[in-house]
């Protein structure tokens, strides 16, 4: 089940997940197709019904502005990640796949080098020497959005403690439309489209004794600023690309 399969993301995991899985998709905009159904995650009963016989939940609805204003994260985004969760609970879904956002840890990003690489001025910075960020550093959401992606994360750890539900947060780095960077940040930043593809899988794959995990989701670019060596150790994640293919 992918939660929010109409937006960029959900329609990306549909179409790239459907050739092994039995996929079907639930967004507040519906759907061209017919495995997409129009469904306001808001509203709770209206969404535990459809949870039933799902094994594994991808959960993306969400308003997904960096921008967003924090009544829109309180009327649309927190209803949505809670009841998606309580869904999954009430179903006896296996693993909950939560789509976490970079910018929970956004606030690093106003200070030296990590306001010097996502600006582009690589004058003086070696990438190998940048230490990187990984998910043991505190939380520093950059915007209403980024704190609405914390409670959520902290709602998967409860939801894992205290009902037994698998759930592993991804903190998702930057996807564009066509895959390829478009702002000198995104060079650290960008998730291609097939790295993308390459996470969630792996997050579905992996073992049961993965109870519960925060991962950072980010191509393997030169410039990037996250740790991402505990998704491949725990979870199998192994990126391809590099931003810089496209630089020029």
């Amino acid at each position: 089940m992918i939660t929010g399969a109409a937006g960029r993301l959900g329609r990306l995991l549909t179409h790239g997940l459907r050739g092994g899985y039995a996929v079907r998709g639930i967004d507040r905009s519906g759907g061209r197709r017919s495995e997409v159904r129009r469904v306001d995650m808001t509203k709770p009963k209206r969404i535990e019904s459809l949870f039933e016989g799902v094994d594994t939940v991808i959960d993306l609805a969400a308003m997904p502005s960096d921008r967003l204003p924090w009544l829109d994260v309180w009327a649309n985004n927190l209803p949505a990640t809670l009841n998606a969760l309580e869904a999954a609970r009430l179903a006896g879904v296996r693993r909950f796949v939560f789509a976490s956002s970079n910018r929970v840890t956004g606030g690093y990003e106003r200070e030296p080098p990590y306001a010097a690489i996502v600006a582009g001025a690589y004058d003086g910075l070696d990438p190998g020497d940048t230490r990187l960020i990984d998910v043991s550093w505190p939380v520093r959401p950059d915007g209403a959005y980024a704190i609405g992606k914390v409670v959520g994360e902290a709602a998967a750890r409860y939801y894992s403690d205290e009902h037994g539900l698998s759930t592993i947060c991804l903190r998702i780095g930057t996807v564009t439309g066509d895959g390829k960077p478009h702002a000198p940040r995104h060079f650290a930043t960008l998730l291609t489209h097939d790295d993308l593809l390459r996470l969630v899988e792996a997050a579905v794959r992996a073992p049961e004794d993965v109870r519960h995990g925060v991962y950072y989701g980010v191509s393997r670019n030169t410039w990037r600023f996250w740790d991402i060596d505990d998704a491949a150790r725990e979870l199998g994640y192994e990126p391809q690309d590099d931003a810089e293919r496209f630089r020029g």
